[in-house]
């Protein structure tokens, strides 16, 4: 009896530490929820819905807007649209690596999602449009977008439709001359500032911690924890600073491209923004591939391993990438009601 007490002494000794960190380890996968939601809450927002429309005008220039941006003869080929590379069924993305403009050219980046566009502190890849009003108006200027040659031609377009005449005044009401380019990138802005896509995300921050999955929760737990949250914050999980890509590693030997994007570099002439792109904001990313300012990877998993190894020097196991990916879908929000086109104005002649 006494060698089987020693016996029982000795194995207990040593499997004891064995069991007490296998049951840290799983304390730690399984994150408290109400602790999660508190450090969530102080780095991520939820998204707040649309104000109504202030008055009369204010309901008129979305509803223009949303006319506007659905409006593909404004085009050289009579054929593009703003909605052309901003898909509804794929979260208002187009699912290519780089988008096909007016005749068929290519954009030199990928088409992110035009929802919750308006969280985002600049537009484009590369920050060099200002507000979503600058994006609407350039453009119609751009030569694998809409293609005009000057902004002239384009506002021609508009004004051969009649029924355009009325709908801008009721928008612009106090402007002799309302239709302009100008207010073509006012109304639309004014319609994609109402492209919100709350998901259960927001329940969980807002304190609902059961909207969020167990498995979403450990992949939030680890977003944050592993650095991500560093970036990728505020109400639109990113869209609010830039960042080199790549701070660790080059990025195209990860995603396999031959000819790297420069980035900002380009764009303001100065070596210290070489390979430095706008942070992309993760709403609906399960459902936007493909990832990445020139769409060279289209599986979010492998995404998620690029950018931890890139950005943080960090190589995540299966566990972890599965969970990460598993919280980025938590993010996937309702397409807008509004997000859909209305019944097009009749042209009055032959414009294209």
């Amino acid at each position: 009896m006494k060698f089987v007490r020693v016996v029982l002494i000795l194995f207990t000794a040593s499997v004891w530490p064995w069991v007490m960190t296998t049951q840290a380890q799983t304390r730690s996968d399984t994150p408290d929820p109400g602790s999660l939601r508190a450090d969530a809450a102080a780095i991520f927002l939820p998204i707040a819905p649309p104000l109504a429309p202030r008055d009369g005008a204010s309901a008129q220039r979305i509803d223009l807007g949303r006319r506007l941006f659905f409006e593909n003869r404004v085009s050289m080929d009579g054929n593009i649209s703003c909605a052309f590379c901003h898909s509804p069924e794929k979260q208002a993305s187009d699912g290519l690596p780089k988008s096909i403009g007016v005749f068929g050219k290519e954009n030199p980046r990928n088409a992110p999602s035009i929802f919750n566009a308006a969280l985002n502190f600049k537009q484009h890849w590369r920050g060099d449009r200002e507000s979503l009003e600058e994006q609407a108006e350039k453009s119609l200027l751009g030569p694998a977008s809409f293609g005009n040659p000057d902004l002239a031609t384009a506002i021609a377009k508009l004004k051969a439709i009649p029924a355009y005449g009325e709908a801008f005044k009721n928008a612009f009401p106090n402007e002799a001359e309302p239709i302009n380019s100008k207010n073509w990138a006012r109304a639309i802005a004014a319609f994609e500032r109402t492209l919100l896509t709350p998901s259960v995300f927001d329940a969980f921050l807002s304190g609902n911690t059961t909207a969020l999955a167990p498995r979403e929760q450990a992949g939030l737990r680890k977003f944050i924890d592993f650095g991500c949250a560093g970036c990728h914050n505020g109400a639109g999980v990113g869209g609010r600073s830039f960042q080199k890509f790549g701070v660790q590693t080059d990025y195209w030997k990860e995603t396999g491209v031959e000819t790297p994007d420069k980035g900002r570099a380009d764009v303001t002439k100065d070596e210290a923004d070489l390979y430095v792109f706008k942070v992309p904001e993760l709403r609906n990313v399960a459902r936007t591939a493909p990832y990445f300012h020139d769409g060279a990877v289209d599986d979010l998993t492998r995404a998620v391993r690029i950018m931890a190894k890139t950005q943080l020097g960090r190589t995540l196991s299966d566990a972890d990438a599965g969970e990460i990916v598993a919280f980025l879908g938590a993010l996937t929000g309702q397409v807008p009601t509004n997000y859909s086109p209305p019944d097009p104005y009749p042209d009055a002649q032959e414009h294209k």
